[in-house]
């Protein structure tokens, strides 16, 4: 016997350390995304409310220029000086006014929205400011106040300095959208305004004031100040806050690699996207200037509503992912001494399975030689010892089986017999589907090509029976072949449909408006005169993607066969409902006529099955309305007892999904 390549021992050691190994690996992966999914998880959570804080800082700044502007509008020494022309002493009060509340505009329009006075710039007024967007608010007497893009020509109207303040060299920054101008000339400004009115409350002028945000430091390091309380991590600080004109950072106490604020970078291409392209807040991590944060950045709006910038808050991400791996470091050093710990056991628990496994190979070796009446001696009860008497039992059973073996050599045969014959039945009944199959597209084909006979033979008979007196014994005889020739047709046509149904149309459809179309072409007819009516449509039933004509069909259908059900006398319901959870329309339709038997029901979408007297139907009607509902990518349900009556309910999606 040639011996192992390795022992039993070796391979039982290894089977286990491989399987302690594998749990301990996907143990430690697991492990390690939880923990730094949950940091993760709960950091970005706490950056969502800090965004909130920084939009606290950002509106009250905002409240506090609109509060300035429309005290000062209101100040009766404003409205009188106004009203008497004395420019002097709305320069000298106005100009104290801007310069005690840090304002860095301050212009005063009369009421067409010319500039009467800026306290910045005195020389320069005259302009019309009455298309501008916060002033042309204020002339319809609103007080507004919201940040606003200024043109540098408008900042160099009001000072040179605020100009250049805003004046910024656009930087190219890592992983962001590149821009094909080099500077930035305009600024974002916060601006408020408010109507100044006379004693009889008419208008007389406007007020208007603002703040320029271009390097203007005060909000972000307010936000930084009250959220993150100076947060460093190896001498780097945590937190971030910045004010974004478009995509171009104007505001902000991110740092770039020589320590400076990273005014006149720009923000990652996929925020951009997200934000300022499709107005969806980013909350998640992202790469700012050089390193990655987590972060939160929402769109700022003009009093307009058009996005113009995005607020910004985040803190590094490495301080988090670095707690993560040293809790992952103290479980992989506590998983190595656990591997170490149960290899030892392992040595020492498998030493005692060998030896009753050793006796058992040698009694094999035994029974290999022919001798099938040795018997193995294990005198544990475990699972080796179990494992012993089955191989004793097992030679008992060779002796049996080779016996066995000529019966089922007969039996075989037989087998094999049976299972040939049901493989040609098989086959039979794939010729036969295939010959189905060639019967439908043939039928289609004669469809088509009887068609144009059928339609000369009912045009001539037409006319000859316009030229036929009405007397004549031939007239009845005509009559018959106008109308068996016009049921044809309608067989015709109806083959046509079910051979080669049409694709839907889709168009915004009223479900109810459809149904009631339904009953006004069939309430004259005669079947319907002594039948009621019912509906019961929901309350809110929104208008879905379909075909109106087929699904007009499909109802016209169904309502026709209910009326036919009842033989012209009953209750026909109609009832909608409204499924928010599964996003779909149902009509439900119902007779009280004679239902129908359940062997019928299997059957009734089938082509050419029906329960109507020869020459009434053509079975086609329900497999034509089969084929429409489920182009329209909804189901079709029949519930009926014999003498119940029967309730028919199409489901329509309220969305299409695509095919």
């Amino acid at each position: 016997m040639r011996s192992p390549q390795f022992s039993l021992r070796t391979k039982l050691i290894l089977s286990f350390l491989a399987v302690i190994v594998l749990g301990g690996v996907l143990s430690l992966f697991i492990g390690s995304k939880l923990i730094r999914n949950t940091l993760l998880t709960q950091a970005q959570a706490k950056v969502r409310h800090d965004l909130s804080s920084a939009w606290m800082v950002f509106n009250e700044k905002v409240s506090n220029i609109k509060e300035i502007v429309t005290l000062t509008a209101a100040r009766e020494g404003i409205r009188g000086a106004l009203q008497r022309g004395e420019m002097g002493i709305l320069i000298q009060y106005l100009g104290h006014v801007r310069s005690e509340n840090g304002l860095d505009i301050l212009t005063l329009l009369d009421r067409e929205g010319r500039v009467l006075l800026r306290t910045s710039s005195p020389d320069v007024a005259g302009d019309d400011e009455s298309q501008d967007e916060i002033a042309r608010l204020a002339l319809e007497r609103k007080t507004v106040a919201g940040p606003q893009i200024i043109p540098r020509g408008e900042l160099l109207k009001e000072s040179k300095t605020l100009a250049d303040q805003a004046l910024m060299d656009i930087i190219p920054t890592p992983m962001a959208a590149p821009r094909a101008e080099s500077q930035e000339t305009s600024g974002m400004m916060l601006k408020a305004a408010a109507p100044v009115l006379n004693e009889t409350g008419a208008l007389i002028g406007v007020l208007y004031g603002g703040i320029l945000l271009n390097r203007n430091y005060e909000i972000v390091d307010r936000v930084k100040e009250i959220v993150y309380k100076g947060e460093r991590y190896k001498g780097r600080e945590t937190g971030t806050a910045t004010i974004f004109q478009n995509d171009l950072r104007i505001s902000t106490n991110v740092k770039n690699e020589q320590g400076q604020r990273a005014v006149g970078t720009l923000v990652w291409q996929e925020v951009k996207t997200a934000v300022l392209d499709e107005g969806k807040p980013w909350l998640t991590r992202a790469f700012v200037v050089n390193d990655w944060y987590l972060t939160a950045y929402e769109p700022i709006k003009s009093v307009s509503g058009r996005i113009i910038g995005i607020l910004y808050v985040g803190t590094l991400e490495k301080p988090y992912l670095d707690t993560a791996n040293r809790v992952m470091r103290t479980f992989t050093i506590m998983a190595a001494l656990c591997v170490v710990f149960l290899l030892s056991v392992l040595y020492f628990s498998t030493s005692r399975m060998i030896r009753p496994l050793q006796r058992m190979a040698a009694a094999t070796q035994e029974i290999a030689k022919g001798t099938l009446s040795h018997r193995v001696e294990v005198n544990s009860r475990d699972e080796i010892g179990a494992l012993a008497e089955s191989f004793n039992q097992m030679t008992d059973h060779l002796r049996e089986a080779n016996d066995k073996l000529v019966e089922w050599g007969k039996t075989l045969e037989k087998k094999v017999e049976e299972r040939t014959q049901e493989l040609r039945e098989i086959q039979a009944h794939l010729i036969q589907s295939e010959k189905l199959a060639s019967i439908g597209k043939l039928a289609a084909g004669v469809a088509h090509e009887i068609n144009n006979p059928l339609g000369g033979i009912l045009i001539y008979s037409h006319l000859i029976l316009e030229d036929t007196p009405k007397g004549s014994p031939h007239s009845e005889n005509l009559k018959k072949i106008v109308r068996e020739t016009t049921r044809c047709k309608e067989i015709v046509k109806g083959l046509l449909d079910f051979a080669r149904p049409k694709e839907p149309q889709m168009v915004l459809t009223d479900i109810h408006e459809l149904l009631d179309k339904c009953l006004a072409l069939m309430e004259n007819h005669a079947l319907f005169q002594n039948i009621r009516i019912e509906k019961s449509y929901a309350p809110v039933c929104p208008r879905i993607i379909a075909d109106g004509g087929q699904l007009q069909q499909v109802f016209m259908n169904i309502i026709l066969n209910a009326a036919e059900a009842m033989n012209g006398n009953g209750t026909l319901t109609l009832r909608t409902s409204l499924d928010p959870a599964r996003q779909e329309v149902a009509v439900e339709i119902v007779d009280t006529g004679h239902g129908i038997k359940e062997e019928d029901k299997r059957r009734l979408f089938e082509p050419f099955f029906t329960t109507k007297e020869v020459g009434k139907g053509t079975g086609l009607g329900l497999a034509i309305s089969y084929g429409i509902v489920k182009k329209h990518q909804g189901t079709i349900d029949v519930r009926s007892e014999a003498g119940q009556g029967a309730a028919f309910t199409v489901r329509l999606p309220l969305k299409r999904t695509s095919p």
